[in-house]
């Protein structure tokens, strides 16, 4: 009746080597460390760097425990550990001073950072310690709200000058294009002449055309279709998330945290930081785009022998060949209104762009007379140029044009991102701010983990007391849930914050309150004359449907909080519906286990050690079988 078949205590078994190996890690300390990450948009942290950080740090005796290079997040970046502070100060200045040639121009960002203490043999089972939040860590909040309007309205002008370009190499003549709210109006005198261009404008797949007016007065009305506008708003969002993250990346911060909130908000957390104005200076930095000539007065490979000549200037394609452009861009990047990842027509990786109706003037006022020649795009960040692609001019381009010979679609991918990215896709307000000390984190932290312990500690307690031998079954699966918890939350990198440790207050009280049930339903069950082997069997079944109903409702509620929340909601909800899941295995399937394996086996029990039964009527009776004598006796 009361026995568990081997595979469940397999399961338990299986369960508790779990929590215990993936909840360790939180207790291995860190250590001081120094981050190297990439300053630069173009260029990328390879693995060959950490060999060149290993070599650095050994020649300046500055012994390092371990050289690693890290591509698990979206930077990827080497970190060295060291032995003490003092150690990772001195390693700090060095790497700065052989990484960075040209201070003023630094081509990597090397940052303090804590790297935690885990075993080799832990991390390559995946099992880290979790990531503390900003109020256990302090730091700086922002929360971002995109301008959706800008965004749409930006795209609309692109979209608006494609038409335009679009019409006039078809040769069709129109009365007008006039934006009219979120569509653009296109003006005929003659229907043969709108159809036409509808046929030629079915090109812009991304336009909806509808036909109105009447007499000599004919439009046609273009629209972004509903998946081209969601994707709009998408990439736009997307793109301002990318350039933050590069931006971020300039302050050092080891695990910064951006990511959205909702349809059209960013959160950006900076754990660590604490200079809030630099932190806004950062964030609002503006990188630029400049499409210039190539200067082709320089014989090509003597770009760096040569006199340069007046109006031009030497930059260099990444970091690779050198080459001369004039100083005088074509356009800058505010004219871009678009850039993806496409094909050409031999269909080879390329990168679409689109111009507003100013910029496709003036790239067509600027390559109709240099077909053959070779043309580049630049990035400008902090003041520094660098040329992202040359490319040789074609045909006379407008507002829209390819750049091709991009190797790969990932070049292309990145090149598009890079272009997007080079200034924020609209305007962004900071909505909310906070700043955390790092005193008032550690603070944070061993209030929370006091009041984890002392809560703990009180239930263990009183449920010993009041329920002798299960209450202390009932105390194990309560440690056993806080164990399972903490594991999940450390496998599922989950970022533990100051809710969040109230979610596992609350989850333990929970947690109790199903053991409680079970117990008083193993109670009124000896209570009802039964024998104790039954009264536990008919306990443990009968209080499942109350537990189930509490836990699946009180789930309901922590999934709306998850869906809807947002910040430190989300986080309270995280915590609390994993909480949920482990507290209905370890109080049931696991105190279960217990009890049977306790119980299970005795044949004759005369009765259960779960603390005094009291009787409407007054009477008591005891749990050591003279209660049973009684009845029997009767």
């Amino acid at each position: 009746m009361n026995r568990y078949s081997l595979w469940k205590y397999a399961l338990i078994v299986l369960a508790l080597l779990f929590g215990v190996i993936y909840t360790v890690p939180n207790f291995f300390g860190e250590s001081p460390a120094v981050q190297i990450s990439s300053a630069k948009s173009t260029l990328k942290v390879e693995p060959a760097v950490a060999g060149r950080v290993d070599q650095i740090l050994k020649q300046g005796n500055l012994g390092a425990e371990s050289v690693a290079f890290d591509n698990a997040g979206s930077q990827p970046s080497v970190r060295a550990r060291f032995a003490t502070t003092d150690i990772q100060f001195k390693a700090k200045a060095l790497l700065e001073k052989e990484l960075n040639t040209d201070p003023s121009d630094p081509t990597y960002i090397v940052a303090f950072n804590l790297l935690p203490n885990t075993p080799q043999w832990l991390q390559s089972l995946h099992a880290f310690p979790m990531y503390l939040g900003l109020d256990l860590r302090g730091g700086v909040h922002f929360l971002m709200q995109v301008d959706i309007k800008a965004v749409l309205n930006k795209r609309l002008q692109g979209m608006q000058a494609s038409v335009r370009s679009l019409l006039r190499d078809k040769n069709i003549r129109h009365s007008g294009i006039n934006r009219s709210g979120d569509s653009i109006e296109i003006s005929f005198r003659d229907a043969d002449t709108r159809n036409k261009a509808r046929a030629a404008l079915g090109e812009l797949q991304e336009m909806l055309l509808t036909d109105a007016g009447s007499g000599d007065d004919l439009k046609l009305i273009a629209t972004l279709r509903p998946e081209a506008l969601k994707q709009t708003q998408e990439d736009g969002v997307k793109q301002n998330i990318s350039t933050l993250s590069k931006r971020v990346n300039e302050l050092g911060v080891a695990e910064p945290l951006i990511q959205r909130q909702g349809a059209d908000r960013i959160v950006v957390e900076l754990p660590g930081v604490q200079d809030v104005s630099r932190a806004k200076d950062i964030i609002g930095r503006t990188a630029t785009l400049e499409v210039r000539m190539v200067d082709e007065s320089v014989v090509r490979g003597t770009e760096e022998t040569s006199a340069i000549p007046f109006g031009s200037e030497l930059f260099k394609i990444g970091k690779g060949a050198p080459v001369v452009l004039n100083k005088e861009p074509v356009l800058t990047g505010d004219y871009i209104s678009n850039a993806s990842a496409s094909f050409d027509e031999n269909h080879q990786p390329a990168v679409s762009i689109d111009l507003n109706g100013d910029g496709g003037r003036k790239m067509r006022e600027a390559t109709r007379d240099k077909v053959g020649k070779a043309m580049a795009i630049v990035l400008f960040e902090k003041g520094k140029g660098e040329v992202l692609t040359v490319a040789t001019i074609r045909s006379e381009l407008g507002s829209r044009f390819q750049i091709t010979g991009m190797g790969s679609p990932e070049a292309a991918s990145d090149l598009a991102l890079l272009l997007r990215a080079g200034s924020l896709a609209a305007p962004m307000d900071i909505i909310e701010e906070r700043t955390i000390g790092p005193q008032l984190g550690a603070d944070n932290i061993k209030k929370g983990f006091d009041s984890v312990l002392y809560g703990f500690l009180a239930m263990a307690v009183f449920m010993v007391i009041y329920y002798q031998l299960f209450g202390f079954f009932s105390a194990l699966a309560l440690s056993v849930n806080v164990l399972l918890l903490v594991a999940l939350l450390s496998t599922l990198q989950v970022t533990l914050t100051l809710p969040g440790i109230a979610a596992i207050a609350l989850a333990l009280g929970m947690a109790i309150d199903s053991n409680v049930l079970i117990n008083e339903r193993i109670r009124e069950e000896l209570r009802a004359g039964n024998s104790p082997q039954a009264a536990i069997a008919a306990g443990f079944d009968r209080a499942w449907a109350t537990i189930l109903d509490s836990n699946v409702t009180t789930l309901i509620a922590g999934l709306a909080l998850l869906i809807f929340g947002s910040g430190a909601i989300r986080g309270f909800a995280v915590v609390h519906c994993l909480g949920i899941l482990t507290s209905m295995f370890s109080a049931v399937f696991f105190s279960r286990g217990v009890v049977n394996l306790w119980y299970g086996r005795k044949k004759r029990l005369s009765g259960l050690a779960i603390g005094q039964i009291w009787k409407p009527e007054g009477d008591v009776l005891s749990t050591s079988g003279k209660a049973q004598a009684k009845r029997d006796a009767k």
